[in-house]
C-alpha cells in the first residue's frame, strides 16, 4: 500500500531523513519506534508531504506521490494525525468533524458519515455540540483520529496517539486500532510505548539519527531487549 525508498528531507539546511526505506501493506499495523529526535515525526511529515523531501520516491496505492501536494495525498486515501491533535478552537465537535469532510468525497454525505463516527466514539457522540478544545486531553486526540477517519482513508498515520491520555482511553483506542486493521486499513503509528507499539503493531522500524537501523516482526524485536535498549530507551 505504501512504500518508501531512499527518502531524504531537510529543514532548511538541517538533512534530518537519510535514506529511509519502508514499506506497509493493506490492513497492517507498522510502529516506527526511536528515541526523541530519531526522525519518525519527519517521516510521517514526509509522507504527508509537509516537509521539504528533495530525493527518493513515495508510492502510495501504486502512484509516486513524492511530488503531489498534501491536499492530494489525503485526496488519495492518505489520513494524518499530527501529535499536535490540531482541535480548531471555538469550533464543536461536530464542526471539527466537518474539517475532514472539506476535500471528501464523503461530503455529500455529511450527516451519514458523522452519524457512523459518532456510533463508533461514544464519548464523541456525547459532545457534538461541545467545543472540541473544551474536552480533556484524550477526547481532543479521538476527535484528532475520528477526523482523519471521516473521509474513509486506507491508510492512517498516527503520531504519538496515547501520549497524554488516560488509560482507560487507551484502551478504547487501541480496541479501535484492532477494529481499523479488520476492517483493512493500514496503520502507521509513532509510538514513545514500546510495550504498547508492539502489542498491536505487526512489525516495526527502528530510527536512529534520520535512518532505518532496525526492522522486524514486533514478536522478534518484543524479544530483543538490547535493540530496544540501545534505540529506545530514554
Amino acid at each position: 500500500m505504501l512504500t518508501v525508498a531512499d527518502l531524504n528531507a531537510w529543514y532548511g539546511l538541517s538533512h534530518v531523513l537519510q535514506g529511509v526505506t519502508l514499506e506497509i501493506g493493506q490492513g497492517e499495523i507498522v510502529a516506527i519506534m526511536g528515541r526523541n529526535g530519531a526522525g519518525k515525526t519527519t517521516t510521517l511529515k514526509s509522507v504527508m508531504g509537509l516537509v521539504d523531501c528533495r530525493a527518493g520516491s513515495v508510492v502510495f496505492q501504486g502512484r509516486e506521490i513524492l511530488a503531489e501536494p498534501t491536499h492530494l495525498r489525503f485526496a488519495l486515501g492518505l489520513g494524518y494525525v499530527p501529535e499536535e491533535r490540531r482541535i480548531v478552537p471555538g469550533l464543536t465537535v461536530r464542526e471539527n468533524l466537518r474539517l475532514g469532510l472539506l476535500a471528501s468525497p464523503n461530503r455529500a454525505r455529511e450527516t451519514l458519515v458523522i452519524d457512523h463516527i459518532a456510533a463508533t466514539f461514544p464519548r464523541l457522540k456525547e459532545r457534538l455540540d461541545q467545543f472540541g478544545d473544551t474536552m480533556s486531553g484524550g477526547e481532543q486526540q479521538m476527535l484528532a483520529i475520528a477526523r482523519a477517519m471521516v473521509s474513509d482513508p486506507k491508510m492512517i498515520m498516527l503520531d504519538e496517539p496515547t501520549e497524554g491520555v488516560m488509560p482507560v482511553l487507551v484502551d478504547e483506542m487501541l480496541s479501535l486500532f484492532v477494529e481499523l486493521k479488520r476492517q483493512g486499513t493500514a496503520l502507521l503509528l509513532v509510538e514513545q510505548n514500546v510495550d504498547l507499539a508492539l502489542d498491536i503493531a505487526d512489525r516495526a522500524y527502528i530510527m536512529d539519527h534520520g535512518t532505518i537501523v532496525h526492522h522486524a516482526s514486533a514478536q522478534s524485536l518484543r524479544a530483543n531487549k538490547e535493540v530496544q535498549e540501545r534505540y529506545c530507551s530514554v
